[in-house]
C-alpha cells in the first residue's frame, strides 16, 4: 500500500518518518520551502520513542502529482484545508482511502464533498510536537497514537488493511468502531484546553497557580452540554479521566493553540472554538464562556492581520513602498 501524506510538519512529518523507519512505501507532498529543508537537512524527527533521521526522504510537489494513491494521510491546520484539498486531488483515485487528523468535525463534510464520502475515514492523533530550526521535528512527550474507523463504525476490508499497514510502526495505532464519538470527544478536550489557556494566557498549571482552575472545568462542561445537544455526550469514562486535567498543580499541559498566539502564527479559532459554539442551543449563546474565548481569539487574529498588513503597506528606507 503506497502512502502518500499530505502536510509534512510537527504531526503529518512524524508519522511519515515512523512509518518510513518501519519501511512502509511513503511519500511526502510538499510545498517548496518544506521541499528545500527536506532536501538540504532531511527529515529528523528527536523523540523520546527513538530518534530517526532520512537523510533524502521522497518528495513531491502539487505540480508533480499525477498518480493516485491507495492512501492519503492527510495533516494540515484546518484553516489550509481547501488549499490541501486542491494539492491532492490528483492522488484520489477509485480505490483511494483519504484518512484525516485535523481537529474538530467539519472536515468530514468538506472532504466528502469533494472527494465522495465513501473515500473519507475517520481519524484523530494524540501528539504533542513541533518543528523546530532546519525543520526538526521535536516530540515533545510519550504520547504518539493514532486512532482510526469508519465513519458508520464498520469493520471493513481497507480498516483492516490499514491496521496491519501501521502495526510494527513505532507508534499506538488503532482502529476504533466508534471513530466519530471518539473525534467529538477529542475536540471537547482541545476547544476546552484552547479557550482557557487562550484566555488566561498560560499553562494548567500557571491558571490553578491563579486560583482559575475552575474556569477550565466549566468551560469543559459546557463544550460537553454542545456535544450532547448535537447528539455526542461524552462517555462517563471520558468525563473521569479528562476533568482531573484541568486541576492538576504544576500541570505543564496548554493548547497549541496558545503557543501559535505566542509566536504571532494564524489559529484555528473558527474551526476548533467557533464551529463548536455554532452547534449550540440557540438559548446558549447568551451565557457563554466559550463565546468570550472565541471573541478573545478572533480580536487577536483582527490584531495579527492588521500588523501584517501595516508591514505590507510600510514605507520603505528609500521612502516608496513595498511590494
Amino acid at each position: 500500500m503506497n502512502i502518500l501524506v499530505v502536510g509534512a510538519g510537527a504531526v503529518g512529518g512524524y508519522f511519515a518518518g515512523r512509518l518510513l523507519e518501519a519501511d512502509r512505501d511513503v511519500t511526502l507532498l510538499v510545498r517548496p520551502r518544506r521541499a528545500e529543508e527536506l532536501d538540504k537537512f532531511g527529515l529528523h524527527i528527536a523523540s523520546i520513542a527513538g530518534d530517526v533521521h532520512f537523510p533524502s526522504p521522497r518528495t513531491l510537489s502539487s505540480d508533480a502529482l499525477d498518480r493516485p494513491f491507495d492512501l492519503v494521510l492527510l495533516s494540515c491546520k484546518a484553516y489550509d484545508l481547501e488549499n490541501a484539498m486542491n494539492s491532492f486531488a490528483k492522488a484520489v483515485g477509485p480505490s483511494t482511502t483519504i484518512l484525516p487528523l485535523l481537529n474538530g468535525i467539519r472536515h468530514l463534510d468538506a472532504l466528502g464533498q469533494r472527494f465522495g464520502r465513501e473515500h473519507v475515514l475517520g481519524g484523530q492523533c494524540l501528539l504533542s510536537s513541533t518543528l523546530v530550526a532546519e525543520g526538526r521535528i521535536v516530540h515533545l512527550n510519550d504520547s504518539h497514537s493514532l486512532t482510526f474507523g469508519e465513519q458508520d463504525g464498520a469493520i471493513s476490508v481497507r480498516v483492516e488493511a490499514i491496521t496491519s499497514l501501521l502495526s510494527g510502526a513505532r507508534f499506538d495505532s488503532w482502529p476504533s468502531t466508534t471513530i466519530v464519538q471518539d473525534m467529538w470527544e477529542k475536540w471537547i478536550f482541545i476547544a476546552s484546553l484552547a479557550a482557557v489557556s487562550s484566555l488566561m494566557r498560560g499553562n494548567i498549571g500557571d491558571i490553578v497557580a491563579g486560583a482559575a482552575d475552575a474556569l477550565g472545568v466549566d468551560l469543559l462542561d459546557e463544550c460537553c452540554a454542545i456535544a450532547a445537544h448535537a447528539g455526542f455526550a461524552p462517555r462517563p469514562d471520558f468525563l473521569t479521566r479528562t476533568r482531573p486535567m484541568f486541576r492538576v498543580a504544576g500541570s505543564p499541559l496548554t493548547a497549541s493553540m496558545l503557543r501559535d498566539i505566542e509566536r504571532g502564527a494564524p489559529v484555528e479559532a473558527d474551526h476548533i472554538l467557533g464551529d463548536l459554539l455554532s452547534r449550540a442551543d440557540a438559548s446558549h449563546q447568551g451565557r457563554s464562556l466559550l463565546a468570550i474565548a472565541l471573541a478573545h481569539v478572533k480580536t487577536y487574529e483582527a490584531g495579527r492581520e492588521r500588523k501584517n498588513l501595516s508591514q505590507i503597506l510600510a514605507p520603505d528606507c528609500a521612502g516608496g513602498r513595498r511590494h
